[in-house]
């Protein structure tokens, strides 16, 4: 599938995810297979691309994965599609720190050579759109900006006044979007609140969505554009490539989900299994109990803040989470999931598998970071170099352990405590498989060293009369390493 185009803005907050999303749900409403994707390492928009499309909403960053995963992985994570729709971020142009564009959403059109549609807050201007989209056309000759939305327009007066501007500098305006208030999604700190969080009403919003850029825009030509993109010739990423067989590698991983626990990367996931774990999903906030008898869990980020009163009360979970890690079960958090091993968040008792406490602040931590491995851990060796991401308000008294996970410019940062391995630092594994290798080592040495407990799994369910599949003896007999 090669038909793909990117929407981009001209600066953060134009409406983006707005006209992605409903171009989106347009789209798929039309019959076609849509495949989304967000620029940069953004986990709340994908979670409305998904209402959208109904497939999984998936990242291309070529900061945290590397310029040369970003074929591969989009490929991958096109795969059955009829055409694919990129949300950027921030301004077309806008990338990591102290570069000039590297990883910005131009970056990523050009690694895919996309038509990009540009999106215009044409709110507060009228003529003047014209020399705004005249700079962006015209800035890097490298990108084809195919056509323009023009969005939060306040009349028919203003309308033609923009399109107008628009038609003579030569690009074609491919929707004019009217101020829509009632038509938004609840915000909170740098974006919107996860779809997760309000499911029925983000179920509705989409739909709104859809039928909004359905009225206001051309999708003829929107998909016309997709369609004009040249073919790619990279071949996709296969998360099944390791050293090791998968059948030495079997396990089951816990991975935490519900509203609270939502920022993981689908292919982190897909590593998982593809290395022959078993992946189980519980909710920390309303489950009173792991699965049954995992072999390590892995708790993501998201905003555990907001529900810290739900985790709190949630006793049995906090004391089954405390003593799987003190059985030494491996454990990776990754910065919300941090907060939950806390001792407290906020005052809020959590699992206290750390010696540490949180409190949320008004002041954010955010941005790219290269880091190496603090010290050993069953999921990295000491100082290998990773790239990373941090987004959170929180801190930590105290900030770090003396096994600290990562060193970010010398200061230390999260907890390695046994088999716990925890922190601030979002990761991307496509990058970095061997992290998906050390927890799947790490998890199947755990059913080896339980293998009576894993026996009894088995004849309760016999004695259920279950046959199911999804953990047969021959993942339960120990493997021979």
């Amino acid at each position: 599938m090669t038909a793909r185009l990117v929407i981009a803005g001209t600066h953060s907050g134009v409406g983006k995810t707005t006209v992605a999303t409903g171009i989106m749900a347009a789209i798929s409403a039309r019959g076609l297979r849509v495949a989304p994707f967000k620029v940069g390492p953004d986990f709340i928009d994908p979670s409305y691309h998904r209402l959208a499309t109904s497939r999984p909403g998936r990242n291309l960053d070529p900061y945290l994965c590397g310029p040369a995963f970003v074929e591969p992985l989009f490929v991958h994570g096109s795969a059955g599609g009829d055409l694919a729709v990129i949300e950027g971020a921030m301004g077309l142009f806008d990338g990591a720190k102290g570069t000039e564009g590297f990883s910005s959403t131009a970056h990523v059109a050009k690694l895919l050579q996309a038509p990009i549609v540009l999106v215009v807050d044409a709110s507060s201007m009228s003529t003047s759109v014209g020399a705004l989209v005249r700079g962006f056309a015209t800035h890097d000759p490298e990108l084809l900006i195919a056509g323009v939305i023009l969005n939060r327009v306040g009349s028919e007066l203003h309308q033609e006044m923009l399109v107008d501007a628009v038609g003579r500098v030569g690009l074609p305006v491919l929707g004019v979007v009217r101020r829509q208030p009632a038509v938004t999604a609840p915000s909170r700190h740098l974006g919107l609140v996860p779809a997760s969080e309000y499911a029925d009403n983000a179920r509705r919003v989409v739909r709104a969505l859809g039928e909004l850029v359905s009225s206001a825009c051309d999708l003829d030509r929107i998909v016309n554009v997709a369609r004009s993109a040249p073919p790619l010739c990279a071949s996709p990423w296969d998360p099944s490539r390791s050293t090791a067989s998968p059948s030495q590698r079997s396990a089951r991983i816990a991975v935490a989900a519900g509203p609270a626990f939502t920022f993981v990367y689908e292919e982190n996931v897909e590593l998982l299994r593809a290395r022959g774990a078993e992946v189980l999903r519980f909710d920390p906030a309303s489950d009173e109990a792991l699965p049954e008898m995992p072999n390590a869990l892995y708790i993501g980020g998201g905003f555990p803040e907001t529900y810290a009163e739900e985790l709190h009360a949630n006793a049995k979970m906090r004391a089954a989470v405390g003593a799987f890690a003190a059985s030494g079960g491996p454990i990776v958090a990754e910065c919300g999931g941090l907060l939950y091993l806390c001792r407290a968040l906020d005052g809020k008792k959590m699992c206290g598998v750390l010696d540490a406490d949180a409190r949320m602040t008004d002041r954010l931590a955010l941005g790219y970071r290269s880091a190496q491995a603090g010290c050993d851990s069953f999921l990295v060796a000491a100082g290998t170099d990773v790239k990373g991401h941090e987004f959170h308000y929180s801190v930590l008294d105290p900030p770090s352990s003396e096994n600290p996970a990562w060193l970010i410019e010398d200061r230390k940062e999260g907890f390695v405590r046994g088999r716990v391995h925890a922190s601030y630092l979002h990761l991307h594994w496509a990058r970095f498989p061997e992290l998906a290798d050390g927890i799947v080592e790490a998890a199947a040495r755990q059913q080896l060293e339980a293998p009576e407990q894993a026996g009894e799994v088995q004849r309760r369910r016999q004695r259920k009369g279950c046959t199911c599949s999804s953990l047969t003896a021959s993942r339960l007999r120990p493997t021979g390493r």
